[in-house]
C-alpha cells in the first residue's frame, strides 16, 4: 500500500523543520483545545435555549475541536523531520480531520458572517436564519458536504517511501504530485475564494450600516460595538489563518509540478507554508473571541464555566444570569 519512489525521481529533497514549528504548534493545540472544549461546555451546558446564533457558533467550535485527535500525530511528525512512521490509515485519517477542521471553519465562519449581516441590518422578521430548524438543517448539510469531500482521502492518499523516511502529505511524494496539484486547484474556488468573498461582502454591508448607529443610545451603541468586535475577529481569522496556508500550498504544488529543479524556490515556499499551517490553527484560539462578542449572556456564562470548572466560585451568584436566557 506503500509507493517506493527512487531518489532519482526527484531533484529537491525534504528538509529538516526548525524546532519552533512542532514546538509553537504543540502550544497552539494546546490552547485552542482547552478554549474550545470550555466553549462547548458553556454552548452545551449553560443554555436550556439557543438562538440561531449559537447554533452556529456551537458547530464552528466543533469543527475547531475536531483537530484534536490528529494534533499529537502532526506534532510528532513534524519534530521527525516529516517522517511518519504510524502507518497509512491514521496519515488518511489525520488529512480527513484536517480537511474537516480547516474548511469547516471557513464555512461556519461565512455563516456567522451571513446571520449577522441578516439578523442586523435585513431586520426581516422571516428570515430563514432566524427559523431555528432551518439553521440546524444548514449545518447538519455543511457537516454532510465535508465529509463526502473528505471520504476520497481513505481510497486516494498514499504514503511514499522517500529518502528513508515516510512521507504523509508531503509536496515530495512525486506519485501523489498529480493529485495535490488537481485537488488544491479545484478546492480554491469553493474552499476559500466564495465563502471569503461572501463573508467580506457581508462585513462591508454591515459595517457601512452600524457606522450610522446612533450610539447615544445604549442599545446602539452595545450593538455597534458587538458588530465591530465579530467583524474584526472574523476578518483576522480569514486573513491570517485561512488565506496564507491556502495560498502557500498551491504555490508549493504548482513550483514542484512546474519548475520541479527550483529547489530554493520550493523550500522557501515550504517553509512558509509549515508556518502558515501553525496559524492556520490559530483560529481554534480566536473563535471563542467570536463567541464572547456576540452576546454578554455568554460572557457571563463562559466566566461561570471557568469558576466552576477550576473551582473558583464566586461568593455571592448574580442575580441577573439567568441560565435559560438566550444568546
Amino acid at each position: 500500500m506503500t509507493f517506493n519512489t527512487s531518489i532519482s525521481e526527484s531533484t529537491c529533497k525534504p528538509q529538516k523543520l526548525v524546532i519552533f514549528i512542532p514546538a509553537f504548534l504543540s502550544v497552539v493545540f494546546i490552547l485552542g483545545f482547552v478554549l474550545s472544549a470550555l466553549s462547548l461546555y458553556t454552548f452545551w451546558f449553560r443554555f436550556k435555549e439557543w438562538k440561531t446564533n449559537m447554533i452556529i457558533q456551537f458547530n464552528l467550535a466543533l469543527s475547531d475541536i475536531i483537530i484534536a485527535p490528529a494534533a499529537p500525530f502532526m506534532i510528532i511528525y513534524f519534530s521527525m523531520t516529516n517522517h511518519w512512521p504510524f502507518g497509512q490509515f491514521l496519515c488518511q485519517l489525520k488529512t480527513f480531520l484536517i480537511f474537516v477542521h480547516m474548511y469547516g471553519s471557513i464555512y461556519f465562519l461565512t455563516l456567522v458572517s451571513v446571520h449577522r449581516y441578516i439578523t442586523v441590518v435585513c431586520l426581516t422578521k422571516n428570515s430563514i436564519f432566524k427559523n431555528k430548524r432551518v439553521v440546524k438543517s444548514i449545518c447538519v448539510a455543511v457537516w454532510i458536504f465535508l465529509v463526502i469531500n473528505a471520504l476520497p482521502f481513505f481510497v486516494v492518499l498514499k504514503t511514499s517511501e522517500m529518502y528513508n523516511v515516510t512521507q504523509c502529505l508531503s509536496v515530495h511524494q512525486n506519485k501523489m504530485l498529480s493529485v495535490y496539484f488537481t485537488w488544491s486547484m479545484v478546492i480554491l474556488f469553493p474552499g476559500f475564494i466564495i465563502p471569503f468573498g461572501v463573508s467580506v461582502t457581508c462585513y462591508i454591508l454591515l459595517g457601512s450600516y452600524i457606522v450610522k448607529i446612533d450610539t447615544n443610545l445604549s442599545r446602539g451603541k452595545a450593538m455597534k460595538v458587538k458588530s465591530m468586535g465579530i467583524i474584526a475577529v472574523s476578518l483576522v481569522t480569514f486573513v491570517v489563518c485561512c488565506l496564507p496556508v491556502q495560498v502557500l500550498r498551491l504555490a508549493a504544488v504548482m513550483i514542484k509540478q512546474l519548475y520541479p529543479e527550483k529547489c530554493q524556490l520550493l523550500h522557501e515556499i515550504e517553509n512558509m507554508y509549515y508556518v502558515s499551517f501553525v496559524l492556520a490553527n490559530v483560529n481554534c484560539c480566536l473563535d471563542p473571541l467570536l463567541y464572547w462578542f456576540s452576546s454578554r449572556k455568554f460572557q457571563e456564562a463562559f466566566k461561570s464555566t471557568q469558576k466552576s470548572l477550576f473551582g473558583c466560585h464566586r461568593k455571592k451568584q448574580n442575580p441577573s444570569f439567568d441560565t435559560n436566557s438566550q444568546l
